[in-house]
């Protein structure tokens, strides 16, 4: 960004304390102790979770990592400025949700992030700085940033923006951090256009395995086959392997939908309506999915009073904070029914009492390990359970009484809400302390 040679990093800053920026830095933190990390945000209750005991993300390990270098060599704030001027290479990693106005709405990234923190970078920055993109933005983002900073320089002379040769010497120094755990010859280098295009067709990759084996746990259910079998199948050919070939309800988060949507939209912006189409139809797969787990639940359980008066939903999840449920929540649906139809609940028994059916849809191993009688005897008969994840032993769970529903399982290998079914082969799924 300036003139300037680029000496040795010492001091790295993130904006942005999200999914990915929080963890990131930890780990820059915790391989580099010679690099002091800050991390910064303008949401100070985020910020204060970070510097909390009780950190805002669950990934395993972080805890440890982010305890052991907090207060040494990784800090987090919400002084921005002062960041941003002290820092030698600073990582933006802000959100870019799907856009909900104006042109490409309901399909496009928002970069409103994106460019509110390049502005701050051009207004703040001192001496020579390394910016990298972290957030996941279309092709060209950079060079909106880029227009951005060059803007910037019209109206202070000490900043000027080049690409060469210090756009070497950038990636040198970028490469130079991440070599202190990643070896040098996992550390891939491209053009700009290359790099932004590669992380979103990642992400749009791992959709779509998602959403091609959801759409054949569907042919399961109708034939009698069994999802798992047909997915160790499937991956134990080297050419394909079996990662991501996990049935499920589909995929949620903050990531795959936007990105699809995000590669969608590029597409038809390059007038490639085919290739557009294409990956439309992963996000068609994943929503028909939800949905029709949906649907089951609801057909499952007509003969309880449950269509007649909205459902009441019982939830717990021990890594998420009630705050963020609630939030996420309230994002779907009125904020009315939210407080009256739905309980967050710190106990997985609690949760469980007097409720017609258990939905299964996050496959913590805790989940294995509850005591399935004591659950059974506590809720109203007939009691149900819908794996959403595949992670639950149906027949120990029929053997208790519940009637099951899985994922890529058919009614003759499952235990409807209409009669009883061995299932043909042993299922390798497992329920502890049942």
């Amino acid at each position: 960004m300036t003139d300037q040679v680029f000496g040795k990093v010492s001091k790295v800053v993130c904006v942005g304390a999200g999914y990915v920026g929080g963890p990131t830095c930890a780990m820059i933190a915790h391989k580099c102790p010679h690099i002091t990390v800050t991390v910064v945000d303008m949401n100070t209750a985020k910020i204060a979770e970070w510097n909390s005991d009780k950190l805002p993300i669950y990934e395993p390990g972080l805890d440890e990592i982010v305890f052991a270098a907090r207060g040494r060599n990784l800090f987090f704030s919400s002084d921005i400025p002062k960041a941003i001027a002290e820092a030698d290479l600073i990582f933006i990693s802000v959100n870019t949700p799907t856009k909900m106005y104006g042109r490409g709405k309901g399909m496009a990234p928002d970069l409103k992030y994106v460019e509110s923190v390049s502005r701050t970078i051009a207004q703040y920055a001192v001496g020579p700085k390394i910016v990298v993109e972290k957030s996941t933005v279309p092709v060209k983002a950079a060079e909106s940033i880029g227009c951005i900073l060059r803007e910037a320089q019209k109206n202070n002379e000490n900043l000027k923006f080049q690409t060469s040769p210090e756009g070497l010497q950038a990636v040198a120094e970028l490469v130079r951090i991440y070599e202190n755990w990643v070896p040098r010859d996992r550390i891939i280098t491209t053009n700009t256009w290359s790099s932004e295009l590669s992380k979103l067709v990642a992400n749009a990759f791992l959709a779509q395995r998602i959403s091609s084996i959801n759409s054949i746990s569907a042919v399961c259910e109708a034939t009698g086959a069994e999802i798992s079998e047909v997915a160790h199948a499937v991956g134990f050919d080297t050419r394909i392997g079996s990662k991501f070939l996990k049935a499920s309800v589909g995929f949620g988060g903050s990531c795959f939908q936007k990105d699809v949507l995000s590669l969608v939209y590029l597409c038809e912006s390059l007038n490639l309506p085919q290739v557009a189409e294409y990956w439309q139809g992963v996000i068609n797969v994943n929503n028909w999915q939800r949905r029709r787990f949906a649907d089951k639940i609801i057909a499952e359980l007509f003969n309880t009073h449950l269509m007649e008066e909205h459902a009441k939903l019982s939830i717990y999840d021990p890594k998420v904070q009630k705050s963020q449920m609630l939030n996420d929540l309230a994002s779907v649906t009125s904020a009315e029914d939210v407080s009256r139809l739905i309980t967050v609940e710190t106990d997985p028994y609690t949760a469980a009492r007097g409720a017609h059916a258990i939905v299964v849809l996050t496959e913590w191993d805790e989940f294995v390990e509850l005591n399935y009688t004591r659950i059974h005897d506590d809720m109203q008969h007939p009691a149900a359970i819908f794996d959403g994840r595949l992670i639950l032993d149906q027949k120990a769970l029929r053997d208790i009484g519940f009637r099951t529903f899985a994922i890529g399982t058919s009614p003759d290998q499952a235990y409807n809400l209409f009669g009883t079914a061995e299932t043909g082969q042993g299922d390798h799924r497992h329920c502890k302390n049942l």
